[in-house]
């Protein structure tokens, strides 16, 4: 008889009833909204009730630079919190909820996988709580206000050529991404080329899962910029009037969604910003809450270490006061080999990839954290595979004992990552001392000590004495920029990062090229207060610029 599917395995579970399990970590039958009779909503109210509490170990759960597969994090978040509830202790997980494309597309649930899963999993990866769905409304209701603006006088002087503000559903629709609305004539508004993301892309999945109540979701809608006037004034949710109406409606999606794992813990599923565009991680309210129900939580970020881990310490830790207490970083023999260039090789492969692995332990170390390099074993993995990525990985310390770092394998037995490891996690107190620390100085002297993100002072050293004036960003060396980066189509290999002068210029070529983006980014936050006017690339206003062409077209 062969294993049985997750499916399988989810359908066959016996599921606690969730109001049983509430109670078990301390929530109060008002603190708790059911949605049927395994998922429930928590009142934020419980923050309050709990202030006074002493708050877990946080740990997060990242990888190396993931392949399109995936590599496990999700598996072996659900794993960790298992075995630390087999062992005794009282973990919560706290994930991200599952976006609807992805479930229909080529990544699949988030809900875990095999006997390391989130239930109800069918659940979980369609509808669940309808957070996503309110969200998008939300989104589009701000775009349709925004038509409506425009269609009935315009009070405002919104420039159409300047909407920023985009549509979104949760679904893999690419024939949705860019589109034209207002056909069919005066009432249906004015043509104009517009689109679609994917839900989990849009700003206000982001908002609402920084957001610590809802005042502050409030303010933080208010604060969107859809597009900029005529004089270049940035117009935002605010201005139209929109933000109380988002808010009202997001007022149930703002609460953090309980289920359970396969083995009876609690999980606080809630939001789900993708990695690459926004901050990648479950909200800062289920974070919070977690922190006050149980011993350990067990969070997880998207992509690897450089993208998801580094946004929830730099952004999600900041904004909410957390510390941190330790990383698990994940890692498989098949993104090792995907990494040292050959997706189908052998141990040398592994070899090559290795770099990538070192690279993230660089990146954990760098904020003062430990890592636990927890191998998520597949049935296609050999012994002698195994054993080399662990040969690897020691090898990685052993060149540089900055470097700090646990191993565990095989987590359907997960004997080693339910143990010792994780009882030597770093003192939050250091690591939040570690992270104010890089906040004020580049470490230059201690490359595994370096700042890997860029900051707003980073963009700041670009700007022309004259704060604002764009130009003195020039044109020559944007041009260059972005050749080098069609040239190498934006692309360094992690495990090539340093290895090479030629490299390093590259590297440094791209990242100038994010910076100046970035600057322009920025420069516009900088003009709301109205006190500059843009420039554009020849040095005139956009009514300097409208002046100029009328004049160049007069007869």
């Amino acid at each position: 008889m062969g294993v049985p599917s997750s499916l399988e395995i989810a359908q066959a579970a016996q599921l606690r009833p969730i109001a049983g399990l509430a109670e078990e970590v301390g929530l109060l039958p008002d603190e708790v909204e059911p949605y049927g009779r395994y998922k429930a909503k928590i009142d934020l109210s419980v923050l309050g009730r709990l202030s006074g509490g002493a708050d877990a170990k946080l740990i997060c759960v990242t990888a190396v630079t993931p392949t399109k597969m995936g590599e496990g994090k999700t598996t072996t978040s659900v794993s960790l919190t298992q075995g630390l509830g087999a062992i005794g202790r009282r973990p919560v997980l706290c994930l991200r909820e599952a976006s609807v494309g992805p479930v229909f597309g080529i990544k699949g649930g988030a809900a875990g996988g095999g006997y390391a899963q989130v239930l109800p999993m069918e659940d979980l990866n369609l509808h669940f709580t309808g957070d996503i769905h309110a969200i998008g409304a939300a989104n589009n209701l701000l775009a349709a206000i925004l038509e409506t603006h425009i269609l009935h006088g315009n009070r405002l002087g919104l420039d159409p050529l300047s909407i920023s503000w985009r549509r979104c559903v949760d679904i893999n629709d690419r024939a949705l991404r860019q589109i034209v609305v207002g056909l069919g004539g005066r009432t249906n508004g004015y043509v104009r080329e517009t689109g679609f993301d994917i839900t989990a892309a849009s700003e206000v999945m982001a908002i609402v899962a920084v957001a610590r109540d809802l005042f502050d979701l409030r303010r933080r809608l208010g604060a969107i910029t859809v597009g900029h006037t005529f004089a270049g004034e940035a117009v935002t949710a605010e201005r139209l009037n929109a933000a109380g109406a988002m808010t009202v409606l997001l007022k149930d999606a703002l609460k953090p969604n309980l289920v359970q794992t396969l083995e009876g813990q609690p999980a606080l599923i809630h939001c789900g910003p993708f990695a690459n565009i926004a901050h990648g991680n479950n909200s800062l309210v289920a974070d919070l809450v977690a922190l006050k129900l149980g011993d350990y939580v067990v969070t997880e970020s998207g992509f690897g270490s450089d993208m998801g881990m580094e946004k929830f310490l730099n952004i999600v830790c900041r904004t909410g006061g957390l510390s941190p207490s330790g990383i698990v970083l994940v890692a498989t023999v098949r993104a090792l080999k995907h990494h040292g260039g050959d997706p189908g090789g052998g141990l040398d492969a592994i070899e090559r990839g290795a770099a990538n692995l070192r690279r993230h332990l660089e990146i954990v170390c760098g904020f003062g954290l430990k890592a636990v390099v927890a191998v998520n074993r597949f049935p296609t993995d050999t012994q002698d595979e195994l054993e080399l990525v662990l040969r690897v990985r020691r090898k990685a310390i052993d060149r540089d004992n900055r470097l700090e770092a646990e191993t565990a394998h095989d987590l359907e037995v997960s004997a080693q990552i339910r143990g010792s490891p994780l009882d030597r996690v770093e003192p939050a107190a250091r690591v939040t001392a570690v992270m104010l620390e890089r906040a004020h100085g580049r470490h230059e002297d201690d490359p595994a000590r370096r700042k890997p993100t860029r900051t707003a002072d980073d963009v700041e050293e670009l700007l022309h004495p004259h704060v604002g004036a764009e130009a003195a960003l020039r044109d020559d060396v944007v041009a260059e920029l972005e050749r080098h980066e069609v040239c190498h189509q934006g692309v360094v290999p992690v495990r090539d990062v340093g290895e090479g002068a030629a490299v390093d210029q590259r590297r440094l070529a791209l990242e100038r090229l994010d910076e100046i983006r970035l600057e322009r980014v920025f420069q516009e936050h900088r003009h709301r207060a109205g006190s500059v006017q843009p420039l554009g690339r020849d040095g005139l206003t956009r009514e300097g610029v409208a002046d100029r062409d009328r004049a160049e077209t007069a007869p």
